[in-house]
């Protein structure tokens, strides 16, 4: 289809047509389209390519197992958003069109580059903790969700995507975050660190937990697992707490996630105070190699970015044009799989009864709502409730992260663990 039909406010289209399989694949459109329709969503996109790009640089530079960890990271989350688009059971978003979108215009360029943004600087950070490998994934979890929450509640907010307003899965809501956003985050790159781990601890031989093997084949192989078994990893983390819970019990999102943060601060504690005394600690001076600061700089960006949104730009002032929940009859419910039983929600999002108050219609003629059936159409920013505590709390998070990351470059182990040889492998292999 034709993007000056599209990109107009107001247009509303059932279905979208594609010229064959390459339009469908990937779309490319008029930077100056979205900027004066979402100039947030433009900055925010700015702010994951420079991540991206930083990430991989970095990883490059280091080198070792680093580029393995940047594309299984990369490959983990293109297998995330793949199955939240084409599995109906977890359809539960739709993002803001973008410059370059693939996947019929649901997955944006820069999404491929937020999980590196958000798991690779964890991952490194953690690093430098030395933790046990028992409690390394539970850190990246947590330090992953750090880098998010300021992300997840200042974008929901200026519209660069939407959420189903009627899944039980996404109900409880946190300024308009699913709690299990989080839950979601902590889960998936926890596990995804394992199976990086875990792998190359059977499958590869080095001289370093940070080394690569010599044979590329075998850190390929255990990175494509690990990019693949991150998913359904994730997954099972939800049903041990989450699912019981939530799903018989009707247990608030909110509290189960702060039960699932407390389990991981507890191991991660747990992990941090096991002593450490041992040749590294001795012998390996303190250093921050230059290339850390490509990841301080896109971490600064980063906060930046979402810091100053809600103090520059008013949302109201933005207009999301693109695919959206369906508009459809209100009455009409469909059942929702879960690992444990069978929820509901509705098929279509209720025009006139819905509960995303992050929205509305107020930018189109009369304010009307766009029609039943339309899965392309305009939603409308809304002011901000209270402008003062939505600053306040993004403030107080990277008050958080500049602490947490902070601590992680420069007071931990620093850099030498990415290069560090253990002194006595090669004799335990030997006997």
């Amino acid at each position: 289809m034709n993007n000056s039909d599209l990109y107009v406010v107001g247009a509303e289209f059932k279905e979208l047509k594609f010229d064959g399989f390459w339009d469908w694949f990937v779309n490319f459109s008029d930077l100056s389209i979205h900027w004066k329709n979402e100039p947030t969503y433009v900055l925010s996109q700015f702010a994951f390519t420079f991540g991206g790009i930083a990430t991989l640089l970095h990883a490059f530079i280091r080198g070792g197992r680093l580029p393995y960890l940047w594309l299984g990271i990369f490959l983990h989350g293109i297998v995330i958003e793949c199955m939240s688009y084409f599995v109906p059971d977890i359809d539960n978003f739709w993002h803001s069109q973008t410059p370059i979108i693939f996947l019929g215009r649901r997955f944006p360029l820069h999404i491929m580059l937020l999980y590196p943004c958000f798991n690779y600087n964890a991952s490194i950070g953690v690093a430098k903790l030395r933790l046990p490998r028992w409690a390394e994934p539970f850190a990246v979890g947590l330090c992953s969700v750090l880098i998010d929450i300021p992300y997840d509640i200042i974008s929901v907010n200026y519209l660069h995507w939407t959420w189903h307003d009627t899944d039980p899965n996404i109900k409880d809501r946190h300024y308009w975050v699913p709690w299990n956003s989080y839950y979601f985050h902590s889960t998936f790159a926890c596990s995804f660190t394992f199976w990086f781990h875990f792998t190359r601890s059977k499958i590869c031989k080095s001289k370093g937990k940070w080394l690569a093997d010599k044979s590329v084949a075998k850190e390929l192989f255990c990175t494509v697992i690990a990019g693949v078994l991150g998913t359904p990893g994730g997954i099972l983390l939800f049903l041990p707490l989450y699912h019981p819970l939530h799903d018989f019990w009707k247990v608030h999102s909110e509290v189960t996630y702060f039960i699932l943060f407390t389990i991981f601060l507890c191991i991660i504690w747990s992990g941090d105070r096991k002593p450490k005394i041992d040749y590294f600690f001795h012998n390996i001076k303190h250093e921050v190699h230059w290339s850390t600061w490509l990841l301080i700089t896109h971490l600064i960006i980063h906060y930046a970015t979402f810091f100053f949104i809600p103090i520059l730009f008013k949302p109201e002032n933005e207009v999301a044009i693109g695919l959206k929940e369906p508009i459809g009859p209100c009455e009409e419910y469909v059942p929702v799989q879960t690992i444990l039983g069978v929820l509901k929600k509705r098929k279509w999002l209720c025009a006139t009864d819905y509960d995303e108050k992050y929205f509305d219609w107020s930018c189109l003629p009369d304010g009307n709502p766009p029609s039943e059936g339309s899965y392309w159409y305009t939603a409308c920013g809304v002011p901000l409730p209270n402008k003062v505590e939505y600053v306040a709390i993004i403030t107080t998070i990277c008050i958080l992260a500049a602490t947490v990351f902070g601590n992680l470059h420069f007071k931990s182990s620093g850099d030498a663990v990415f290069s560090y040889t253990e002194p006595d492998l090669n004799k335990k292999k030997k006997k």
